[in-house]
């Protein structure tokens, strides 16, 4: 049974550790994170207030009220709560710091493009450094919520995550991904006047626990 670690929890909040591959809801390979919560922690009432890709891992954070996930619901709509996401490519970005912006659309086999267009335009901040010979560290910080925004960001850039099934190829001298290196670091927000803020670096992935990754970890700087 796949652990899945509680980061925090409080009378208003369920904060966990989702490990990569393991889908929100219930598909036909087998239960959700939201059922295997349920049955595991015996809250039967927790409410998302935002999700996850199956291939990411990382912070996710449910609402134990239905209080707390309207208020939370209200807070992201609004954008007052702020998001970090780690990323690894064996591709060279067309820049290593800055923006991302553009409307994003539907492309082919579930996969979305950026567009050149800003009529309602996804905003994605990033920094990155050089990890090892032909690996980056990207650190990102979506300001919108759309679905794959992260992803799509990148492979805007021309540095798609490693391993990512839709929007990553390999490349003769790609390392062999023994996961889609994608995680969600850290959140933050306001609560019913408290701050917030939970961090959980990636436990899974051959190129998310080695040293070279902690080193680039730890001289990166804040998007």
């Amino acid at each position: 049974m796949v652990p899945i670690p509680i980061l925090f929890q409080d009378d208003h909040l369920l904060v966990v550790h989702k490990p990569a591959g393991i889908p929100f809801h219930a598909d036909s390979d087998g239960p959700g994170l939201l059922g295997l919560l349920r049955l595991r922690t015996g809250l039967e009432t927790l409410y998302a207030v935002h999700r996850l890709d199956r291939i990411t891992s990382g912070v996710l954070l449910l609402a134990r009220t239905r209080e707390a996930a309207r208020e939370l619901g209200r807070i992201f709509r609004e954008r007052g709560v702020s998001k970090w996401y780690l990323a690894l490519s064996d591709r060279k970005p067309r820049k290593k710091q800055g923006t991302v912006t553009g409307d994003m659309a539907r492309s082919r086999r579930g996969a979305w493009k950026l567009l050149r267009t800003r009529t309602n335009p996804a905003v994605t901040r990033f920094t990155s450094v050089s990890m090892a010979p032909g690996l980056r560290l990207f650190c990102l910080k979506p300001e919108t919520g759309r679905t794959h925004q992260v992803r799509v960001a990148l492979k805007a850039l021309g540095s798609p995550v490693l391993g990512d099934p839709l929007y990553w190829s390999p490349r003769p001298g790609s390392p062999e991904p023994d996961r889609a290196y994608l995680h969600a670091y850290g959140i933050a927000f306001d609560l019913f006047g408290t701050p917030y803020r939970i961090f959980s670096p990636p436990t899974e992935g051959r190129l998310f626990t080695c040293d070279a990754f902690r080193n680039a970890l730890s001289v990166i700087r804040d998007p």
